[in-house]
């Protein structure tokens, strides 16, 4: 497989809140998690989904990045800046994240990038999920906000489509 991610808390949290947070690790060889992240999502309610499950699981994935100044520059949010920062200096992982500011940097830096609606692609083509529709109903519904067209589109992709 050899995929390696480094996970934004925005994927994280929604995976999380829909119980489908596994396919993180189901989907890749190394994800890693930067520290800051950590921090973010520990500012939460104690008993949000993501937080619990960080908290069961987050021996070896937790990692100090150097934030690099060509990121930096971008002015995003420190989860945003941390994931970046480790994607571009390790172009061997692939940035999960949703955030269109942070998507753009990515592009100007050549920065790989998968959003949460891309991780259930993936999983349902791999297999580790039946549908992906009622999963994308039930990531709106818990706050991921979708354009229309990229719904229509993922529905489509994963052959769904009404």
């Amino acid at each position: 497989m050899g995929r390696k991610w480094v996970v934004n808390a925005s994927p994280l949290i929604v995976l999380a809140k829909i119980n489908q947070v596994t396919l993180i690790q189901e989907l890749c060889e190394e994800w890693i998690i930067p520290i800051g992240l950590l921090d973010e999502i520990n500012l939460g309610p104690e008993d949000d989904p993501a937080r619990l499950w960080l908290q069961a699981n987050k021996k070896g994935i937790i990692k100090k990045v150097a934030i690099v100044p060509q990121v930096a520059s971008w002015d995003l949010g420190q989860g945003e800046t941390e994931v970046l920062s480790w994607a571009y200096s390790n172009p061997d992982y692939k940035a999960i994240l949703d955030d269109r500011a942070a998507r753009n940097c990515a592009v100007s830096l050549n920065v790989t990038v998968k959003g949460t609606i891309g991780v259930l692609l993936l999983a349902k083509q791999e297999k580790k999920i039946k549908r992906i529709t009622p999963l994308l109903e039930q990531v709106q519904q818990v706050g991921l906000r979708i354009d229309s067209q990229l719904l229509s589109m993922a529905k489509n992709l994963a052959n769904e489509s009404a």
